[in-house]
């Protein structure tokens, strides 16, 4: 397995009290979902720093310049980029697209999914350089952790509707309708609303910290 040839894309918002995990802020306060989403922007770069050999980027929101990003880029073997396009849909093609050009595979994964392992990136990459165009790995509420291309098409990122519990057969159909073989990998659960919490005891009681 030839993992020098993959980029692995992370997508990640920086970790700003009221704009990160804006949904579980009923359940952990602002200062909490912040919290929160540093660790689990922490815990995905953990990950997948084990896999030294491929080429680790990550994309940020609303730009490079917060402090966490500076952190990071000092603590991991990792560039930063800005997002750019008006909606994910545009932002994730524009970062898999130029990723594309440089490499022969790449993965694209946020941080929202504890249970992702640097197992699951292996298999992806694996599938990958079998032959197949695409893997997706399907979460619990009806969207994607990671989503591995071969080749970039465009309209698995156009008229989707993100956030919504579709998204990931919405991607299946244009993977069909593009004729790009894939496989799927193991559904797992995202932590996005605070029904997912009770999935993840340990990360709700160290960030619960209020307002």
């Amino acid at each position: 397995m030839k993992r020098s040839e993959t980029t692995l894309i992370v997508f990640a918002r920086a970790p700003m009290p009221g704009r990160a995990k804006t949904r579980l802020i009923p359940a952990l306060g602002k200062k909490g979902a912040a919290a929160l989403h540093q660790r689990l922007l922490e815990n995905t770069l953990d990950t997948i720093t084990t896999l030294q050999q491929c080429k680790l980027e990550l994309w940020c929101t609303p730009d490079t310049s917060h402090p966490s990003f500076k952190h990071l880029k000092n603590e991991y073997p990792l560039s930063l980029h800005q997002q750019q396009g008006a909606d994910l849909g545009e932002r994730m093609a524009h970062a898999m697209q130029r990723a594309l050009m440089e490499k022969r595979d790449a993965i694209i994964i946020g941080t929202d999914c504890p249970e992702l392992s640097a197992d699951d990136i292996l298999q992806a990459i694996d599938l990958l350089q079998q032959g197949y165009d695409a893997v997706i790995g399907p979460a619990v509420d009806g969207g994607y952790y990671l989503l591995g291309l071969k080749r970039f098409e465009s309209s698995l990122f156009q008229n989707i509707r993100w956030g919504s519990d579709s998204v990931f057969q919405q991607t299946l159909a244009r993977l069909d309708r593009a004729g790009m073989p894939y496989q799927t990998l193991t559904t797992k659960h995202d932590l996005d609303r605070p029904a997912d919490l009770e999935h993840f005891p340990e990360l709700y009681s160290t960030n619960h910290e209020g307002n």
